[in-house]
């Protein structure tokens, strides 16, 4: 990119600054509200399956085909359920962002030391309190992981809400893309991007902070 086109794109960033931030407070919008509902599903639901071991297997494996399956042909099932606009979008977004923190959830639960397990058992701690004053607090690192992961993900995922009217920076990349100017796509794209490396880099501050001592130097 030229020193031209450098002052042309940042000509044009400031020429149509309150799209652009109308475009992003809605792209933190979509996030937000899909990563937390993917939360409110995976987080319970990665514990009930380190509970039910026998059924976790089949929820994963069919939590990783939905992965699988393309965004554009999610958002056209979803338009079909709900239309153009927010709903299908969070509806698609929400789905995606499951499968990360349902995988960390029940992988940093079942992999907790069984000898912690039966020390809690011992002093008679119920299973309530085993999980959590136990279970929970040391799989934390491990599921904050897993909503980093989601999030970087939703993040890119969501320009694609551009294509069914319900806003974000997907919207400029649209724009850039039917009408061949390249400074609508970078305007989308950047902050995107941008938006994706500061996310991670906060949640990983914060996942470091709450990983035990102990657990320290150790992969999540």
């Amino acid at each position: 990119m030229g020193g031209n086109a450098v002052m042309t794109f940042v000509a044009f960033c400031i020429d149509h600054q309150k799209d652009i931030f109308n475009c992003l407070v809605r792209h933190f919008q979509l996030v937000g509200i899909s990563v937390a509902a993917g939360m409110l599903i995976a987080i319970p639901l990665g514990i009930f399956l380190s509970r039910f071991k026998h059924f976790a297997l089949a929820v994963l494996r069919l939590a990783g085909m939905v992965q699988t399956i393309p965004g554009l042909v999610m958002l056209g099932f979803a338009l079909l359920l709900f239309g153009i606009g927010l709903p299908p979008a969070l509806f698609v977004l929400s789905i995606y962002a499951i499968l990360p923190i349902l995988q960390n959830t029940y992988t940093g639960i079942t992999e907790v030391e069984k000898s912690y397990i039966e020390a809690a058992k011992g002093i008679g701690m119920t299973n309530g309190q085993i999980l959590r004053k136990i279970e929970i607090p040391l799989a934390l690192s491990s599921i904050v992981g897993g909503i980093r992961t989601s999030v970087v993900f939703t993040v890119s995922w969501a320009t694609l809400a551009g294509l069914i009217g319900a806003g974000g920076l997907g919207d400029l990349i649209w724009t850039g893309l039917s009408t061949y100017n390249t400074n609508y796509i970078l305007a989308g794209a950047v902050p995107s991007a941008i938006v994706a490396i500061a996310l991670s880099g906060l949640i990983s501050i914060i996942q470091k902070s709450i990983t035990p001592r102990g657990l320290k130097g150790v992969s999540v």
